[in-house]
C-alpha cells in the first residue's frame, strides 16, 4: 500500500475542480443485499452511460469510510487514511479494468469529501489533439461541462487551461479579479463559485495529462491540506490516465 509520503513526492501539480452550486454531497443507502447510492442526479454512478452495480457499489464503501474518517475531521492521521485508502481502491479498480471515468470520478468525489462538501472537484484529460476534455466531474452541470469542453491549454485563460499550459499550480481566489477569466467568469459565477484552483496532472515522465481542479463559493487559496490532498490523488490519477493508455495502446 502507498503511502503519504510517497505520493506526496511524485505528486507535482493542480488541476482545476468544477461543481453544483446548491447540491449536497451524494449520499448512500444500504438496499437489501447490495449498496446502492441513492443521488438519482449523479450521472457518473447513475444508470446513465458507464454505470453498473459494481461502480455504485465501490462509490457507496468509499464513502462509508470518508464518512468514518470524517469523525475526527482535524486528524491528520484520519486524513492520510481516507487518501491511502483511495489510491487503494483506485489500484484495484485500474486492474480490474474499471473504466477511466469511474476511477477518475473516485478521486474527485474523494477531494470534495475530504473537503467537507464545501468544494467541488473537477478532473479533466488531454486528448489526442492536446484539448482538455472532461474525465469526471461528478457534481457539475452537463451545460457548464459542455461550454468548457475542448479548451486548448493557453496560460492566459481560465485556471486548468493556464495549468496544463504551464505545467503549474494556478490559483485564481477571484474569478472577478483574475483577468484569465475577463471572458468565462459568467460560467463558474452563475453557478455561485467566486475562486479556484488547478493543479497539473502529470505523468512519469513528466509530461501534462490534465488537471485536477477545485471550485470555492468564497474567494480564498487552497489550504496547505488540501494542496496535499489534491497532489495525492493526482498521482492516483496520473496512474490510471497512464495506464488506460497502455491498455488502450495494446
Amino acid at each position: 500500500m502507498a503511502t503519504w509520503r510517497t505520493f506526496r513526492s511524485s505528486a507535482s501539480g493542480v488541476t482545476c475542480a468544477s461543481a453544483r452550486s446548491t447540491k449536497a454531497p451524494p449520499t448512500c443507502r444500504r438496499s437489501s443485499s447490495s449498496e446502492l447510492c441513492s443521488r438519482s442526479k449523479r450521472k457518473f454512478f447513475g444508470t446513465a452511460e458507464g454505470a453498473s452495480p459494481g461502480s455504485r457499489q465501490i462509490y457507496c464503501r468509499m464513502h462509508d469510510e470518508l464518512h468514518s474518517a470524517a469523525k475526527a475531521p482535524g486528524s491528520v492521521a484520519g486524513r492520510r487514511a481516507v487518501l491511502d485508502a483511495a489510491h487503494d481502491r483506485s489500484v484495484r479498480m485500474i486492474q480490474d479494468g474499471a473504466p477511466l471515468h469511474a476511477i477518475l470520478g473516485h478521486l474527485a468525489t474523494t477531494a470534495e469529501a475530504l473537503s467537507g462538501g464545501t468544494t467541488v472537484a473537477s478532473i479533466l484529460v488531454l486528448d489526442g489533439e492536446g484539448l482538455l476534455r472532461n474525465g469526471a466531474s461528478p457534481n457539475l452541470p452537463a451545460d457548464y461541462l459542455d461550454q468548457i469542453d475542448r479548451l486548448k491549454p493557453d496560460p492566459k485563460v481560465g485556471t486548468c487551461a493556464a495549468a496544463a499550459a504551464t505545467g503549474e499550480i494556478v490559483l485564481t481566489p477571484s474569478f472577478y479579479a483574475d483577468q484569465r477569466w475577463a471572458e468565462l467568469r459568467q460560467l463558474p459565477l452563475a453557478l455561485g463559485f467566486l475562486g479556484a484552483w488547478s493543479m497539473p496532472i502529470k505523468g512519469a515522465d513528466g509530461r501534462v495529462l490534465g488537471t485536477f481542479g477545485t471550485y470555492f463559493r468564497e474567494h480564498r487559496e487552497p489550504t496547505a491540506e488540501e494542496r496535499e490532498a489534491v497532489a495525492v490523488l493526482a498521482a492516483a490519477a496520473a496512474e490510471a490516465i497512464e495506464a488506460r493508455a497502455v491498455a488502450t495502446a495494446d
